[in-house]
């Protein structure tokens, strides 16, 4: 399995991923504002999270990434060397 396309196969998935949740985040936010207390600076920095959810999920996703295509790698020559 080579390191670099699964880390960035995952990070573009988490960054996806990351997306969504920081849409969900601030439009639920700005609903929950709008009917509590009122639309205020904590509203516009919840917007925010749409940048800032997927640039932090895509580098976790991509440090998942390496950290999985390195320990399958690593599993699949120790089996194979313990085979012979």
């Amino acid at each position: 399995m080579k390191i670099l396309p699964t880390a960035m196969r995952l990070a573009r998935w988490m960054a996806y991923l990351g997306l969504v949740c920081g849409v969900l985040y601030s439009v639920g936010g700005l609903f929950y504002d709008a009917l509590t207390v009122g639309l205020n600076w904590g509203t516009a920095m919840a917007f925010g999270a749409i940048v800032g959810m997927p640039v932090v999920f895509g580098a976790f996703g991509f440090f998942l990434g390496v950290l999985g295509a390195l320990v399958t790698g690593s599993v699949g020559a120790a089996l194979d060397r313990s085979r012979r």
